[in-house]
């Protein structure tokens, strides 16, 4: 989600070497109308029935107890089974919507609610932002093609908890600088985890993240943020991904949250589209986004959005 402390800056394309490329998103794709038909036996999160404007991140950190921490694991287990079975759609030709649409009926006949629709007043399921598209891309009617790269993000209501996930996927032959834009922004989430635990200063996640992104020379997108998740959709902590000294606070067992690092191979400035959701890197560079929700545990952390 968009970190309340970050200016997101709007430009035009620079001319540059990245504002060229055959699959850059220049603008919005068409937006199917089709109206998702929730069964009324499956649970729903409040704002379903009463908009929300905007997330509250800030506040107490919740330690939850073992039986919200069992509901969590439910939750995240199945987010992280959702995003596992897009292997099978995601190709050449498939449109966004049409994972939107896959996405949507699996998480259904699952018995769970997609939580990003009407968050805020979000039109889709999940969110699908390709290439330069940096984090909240609406799935529209736009083939995916050759060489792209897609991350999908999905986050499930379950039982009365929220599991959030995002993966980014490669798109048939995807060149060399894209695998590897793609590789070591996983490996800089893992990186970042690997530190976590009972004591640990939450801003040693964000220094983590910008250590490896100067270390592997791709630029570390700061204009969002990880975020408490339990019963709610977002709440405290903020997780900054970039060095900072905002969020000193100490982690705690019971607390669960999100980490979901953005690496760019080229500026780590954005502009927000006129949707008001859509972000794209100011000169068309690609963005790689992966995200897990995780469990301060006694002795460490526990990553809860793996599937069984």
């Amino acid at each position: 989600m968009f970190s309340s402390r970050i200016f997101i800056r709007s430009f035009f394309f620079k001319r540059n070497k990245f504002a060229d490329a055959p699959n850059v998103i220049r603008e919005l794709g068409k937006v199917s109308k089709d109206s998702y038909s929730v069964p009324d036996c499956i649970q729903k999160p409040p704002y379903y029935h009463v908009l929300n404007k905007q997330a509250a991140t800030v506040g107490q950190i919740e330690i939850k107890n073992e039986k919200q921490i069992e509901g969590m694991r439910r939750s995240c287990r199945l987010a992280a089974r959702m995003l596992n079975m897009c292997e099978d759609v995601v190709k050449p030709g498939t449109t966004t919507d049409e994972i939107d649409k896959f996405v949507f009926n699996n998480i259904i006949s699952s018995n769970a609610y997609p939580s990003p629709l009407r968050y805020c007043g979000f039109p889709k399921s999940i969110c699908t932002s390709v290439n330069n598209i940096a984090c909240h891309g609406i799935p529209d009617d736009r083939p995916l093609m050759d060489g792209d790269i897609i991350n999908i993000d999905i986050t499930v209501f379950y039982e009365g908890f929220h599991g959030d996930t995002s993966r980014t996927f490669l798109v048939g032959n995807v060149n060399e600088s894209g695998r590897y834009l793609v590789e070591h922004n996983q490996k800089a989430l893992m990186k970042a985890i690997k530190i976590c635990g009972p004591g640990q200063c939450f801003n040693e996640i964000g220094k983590e993240i910008s250590k490896y992104a100067k270390e592997v020379k791709l630029s570390n997108v700061r204009a969002f943020i990880g975020h408490g998740i339990g019963d709610f959709f977002h709440g405290p902590p903020e997780v900054y991904h970039f060095e900072n000294t905002i969020n000193m606070e100490l982690m705690q067992p019971g607390m669960t949250f999100t980490i979901e690092p953005i690496y760019s191979e080229g500026s780590d400035e954005l502009e927000l589209w006129e949707d008001k959701w859509t972000t794209s890197t100011i000169d068309g560079s690609r963005t790689s986004q992966f995200e897990h929700t995780i469990l301060i545990t006694d002795h460490g952390c526990e990553i809860l959005t793996v599937a069984e």
